[in-house]
């Protein structure tokens, strides 16, 4: 019996599902008028912290966020995988490498695990006019190894 309790415990403690099975809660990563950017994170076991300074509907070429972390990954090279769908059609995909071995872009490229990272500061992005209409956004960050680091699905509102 003592044998099938610590096997259950260490499969509580193990589990990649949170107490009670339940997804992270939705944060407001900015609101301005009718332009709301909701998040929510789809790792099962981390939450993370992300805003957005200016929330505009003309998107700024250089926008100001802040992103904090615990990281569970090292990173020696970090990507970033965007999809952007509405109505369940795909409108965009892209891949940025936001560190690389070569070419460290922010303080926190090379952090190891167990590390807080907080980033807070501009970064680069096509400036564009964000139309009317619902969007999903789903943001995925991993490493060398293609470990997940963080993932989001987003949801831009905009009437």
């Amino acid at each position: 019996m003592k044998g099938f309790t610590a096997a259950l415990l260490i499969w509580t403690l193990l589990s990649p599902r949170r107490a009670g099975g339940e997804a992270w809660p939705t944060h407001t990563a900015c609101r301005n008028g009718n332009l709301q950017v909701l998040y929510q994170s789809c790792d099962p076991l981390q939450d993370f912290g992300f805003s957005v300074d200016q929330c505009a509907r003309q998107l700024k070429p250089n926008i100001n966020i802040r992103f904090g972390m615990v990281l569970r990954e090292d990173i020696e090279q970090l990507f970033l995988d965007v999809a952007l769908f509405s109505k369940g059609l795909s409108i965009l995909n892209f891949s940025y490498p936001v560190c690389e071995v070569d070419l460290p872009k922010f303080s926190f490229c090379g952090r190891r695990k167990g590390e807080q990272i907080y980033y807070a500061g501009p970064i680069n992005n096509p400036g564009f006019e964000i139309p009317e209409g619902d969007y999903q956004v789903l943001l995925e960050l991993y490493n060398q190894d293609h470990a997940t680091v963080a993932c989001a699905n987003a949801t831009v509102l905009y009437s």
